[in-house]
């Protein structure tokens, strides 16, 4: 039975709303199997891919939104998402929506949910918060009056309350208030789910492996075709394709998820949550896979991406090679590359435009690049068939996707 919370009768100033123009709003949940509504949060750019992805899973309501992605349906719809997407950051189940004005409404707000549905006094949370265009402007605060109220409410009803752990809750919240419309959500991913685990080591400031999964799937990779990073650094763009290619879900790498944590998670729940890991991993392809490698100028990274495949658990081919004397596929296929704009470059224009000569002699190649500096400009002899703009972290960079021409022989 779904349990529709309402707001206390001694606090006027908490209204449910109907809408709300960050979400669709709903009501609370029990903690059963019945209906609810999700939001997979994904890098802004990406969220397209993100709804292909959970249609291709054959979710429910799939829609996209500023910042991600809405969907609905049971528990294990959010458990295959949280297991097998590839450009999601989190999956948040949403509990409930209210007006507030104050903090006495935000809390009596918070206090209207169940929250032994979820937590238990042995158990531990976090409350985090985002806010705009409210009465109230403190996230800290928002964060720590929720909390209050959460715990509050279960010493009330059972004599004790659970803790407070920011940095490795068993329950984290999120807090998301607009317009004086506040929105409340569980993280079921627990961990931020672009972290694959099999990152061994990195060098600074590394591709997310949700941004490189996202630019594999808007360059048109087919996962048959040959497909080279020159520039690989940790090797995160040619591991992420090893691994769609291989069909290796996501989330095989974790021994359990944040939901997994929760007071609901029973027996039940527990041995569904086996079988779909092991339908994961009956789904995996272990044959005619693409041939897929990777260089940099840099020995260290080349060893570290080397490192880091094994860890996953799939087979690329790293190389110290200069972008400058690649050489083309044996057969043409796709070359993709995040360049770096940092301090290891000397001059940034020169070698770019180097960079670019070497692309344009790749006869027949696909060639992707995501330009996170206004000076890996596109060269004005080729054009993008396609582009879009992502974020990487804050930067905004464009994803262009060049189709070279092929060349007769001999030429």
């Amino acid at each position: 039975m779904v349990v529709r919370h309402r707001p206390a009768a001694a606090s006027k100033a908490v209204q449910p709303v109907e809408k709300s123009p960050f979400t669709r709003i709903v009501t609370g949940h029990d903690g059963g199997m019945d209906d609810h509504v999700f939001f997979a949060t994904a890098a802004s750019g990406t969220e397209p891919c993100l709804r292909d992805e959970l249609r291709a899973m054959r979710l429910r309501g799939v829609r996209c939104d500023r910042g991600g992605v809405h969907f609905s349906g049971s528990w294990e719809a959010a458990w295959r998402a949280c297991m097998h997407s590839r450009v999601a950051l989190r999956v948040l189940v949403e509990l409930g929506g209210f007006e507030v004005t104050d903090g006495q409404s935000l809390y009596d707000a918070a206090r209207t949910i169940d929250w032994r549905a979820y937590l238990r006094p042995e158990l531990t949370l976090a409350v985090s918060a985002v806010c705009r265009d409210s009465e109230l402007t403190h996230t800290n605060f928002i964060a720590q009056k929720i909390k209050d109220a959460i715990v509050d409410r279960i010493r009330d009803e059972v004599g004790t309350r659970p803790n407070v752990d920011r940095h490795d809750p068993d329950v984290a919240i999120f807090a998301h208030l607009v317009r004086n419309v506040l929105t409340l959500y569980l993280d079921m991913s627990g961990e931020s789910l672009h972290k694959r685990g099999w990152r061994a080591d990195h060098l600074e400031a590394p591709l997310k492996e949700n941004l490189a999964a996202a630019m594999l799937m808007l360059s048109g990779w087919d996962r048959r075709t040959p497909l080279h990073d020159p520039m690989c650094g940790s090797g995160t763009i040619p591991i992420e394709a090893a691994l769609w290619a291989s069909n290796i879900a996501p989330g095989l790498s974790r021994e359990r998820l944040g939901f997994e944590r929760w007071a609901n998670f029973d027996g039940q729940m527990a041995a569904r949550m086996a079988e779909i890991r092991q339908e994961a991993r009956d789904m995996i392809v272990t044959k005619a896979l693409p041939f897929i490698t990777g260089s940099d100028i840099d020995q260290r990274a080349v060893e570290m991406a080397a490192a880091n495949a094994m860890k996953a658990g799939v087979k690329v081919e790293f190389a110290r090679c200069d972008v400058r004397d690649m050489m083309p596929l044996v057969s043409p296929g796709f070359v993709m590359v995040n360049p770096p704009y940092d301090v290891r470059l000397e001059s940034n224009r020169e070698f770019y435009q180097a960079m670019w000569r070497r692309f344009e002699a790749l006869s027949g190649h696909v060639v992707c690049v995501l330009a996170g500096d206004p000076e890996v400009d596109y060269p004005s002899r080729i054009k993008p068939s396609r582009y879009q703009y992502l974020y990487n972290g804050d930067i905004k960079c464009r994803f262009g996707v060049f189709e070279i021409p092929a060349r007769p022989r001999g030429r």
